[in-house]
């Protein structure tokens, strides 16, 4: 019999959850639909300001990680922890909790990812970084594509640690986080 993931170490949901990237898909943005619609009918009652499509899945024609990433923005003056109550209540893994920042995820099993994966990023109004690298990058395709490449590269050298994988696209990120910003000012 498998452990439960929360008895698995960080090692062990690795292996069972590697890094793997696919072609995009058209079906990610009905994903996001669905995922959308279903937190904006189980969340009616806490301050959602914002639900958002971001990550690769949200930006066109390049490989990304076949899971969904989705922002929910709540009220600055909210507290954020009884919108996480919520969403544990309706299925949400809840897979790490900083200050201001609660992440989740749901199609993780025993047995690995589910059909449908959604990692999903709870955050205070204004905390939206990835929505202007998104817009770039739907905005400015060669960037997108030096993503992907960088991203393809870093595939297979860190399969089994997200982490590394994370860290290593961390500045090409800001740079253009930075400069979406510029160009984009106050867009959000």
């Amino acid at each position: 019999m498998r452990k439960e993931l929360s008895e698995m170490s960080c090692q062990e949901l690795w292996e069972l959850f590697p890094i793997f990237l696919v072609a995009h898909s058209d079906k990610w943005n009905l994903y996001y639909n669905e995922i959308e619609n279903f937190l904006k009918c189980k969340l009616s009652k806490c301050p959602v300001e914002r639900i958002s499509h971001i990550g690769s899945t949200a930006v066109s024609k390049i490989w990304a990680k076949d899971i969904v990433d989705v922002l929910v923005e709540v009220s600055k003056d909210s507290d954020l922890e009884h919108t996480a109550k919520e969403m544990e209540k309706n299925g949400f893994l809840r897979m790490s909790t900083e200050k201001k920042r609660i992440s989740f995820n749901r199609g993780y099993t025993k047995e690995g990812f589910a059909e449908k994966v959604f990692h999903v990023h709870l955050r205070y109004a204004g905390d939206n970084d990835e929505l202007y690298f998104r817009d770039y990058l739907n905005d400015h395709p060669q960037i997108a594509k030096e993503y992907e490449t960088m991203k393809l590269q870093l595939w297979k050298k860190f399969e089994h640690d997200r982490d590394a994988y994370t860290n290593a696209k961390t500045e090409f990120i800001q740079t253009w986080t930075s400069k979406a910003k510029e160009v984009y000012r106050e867009r959000y």
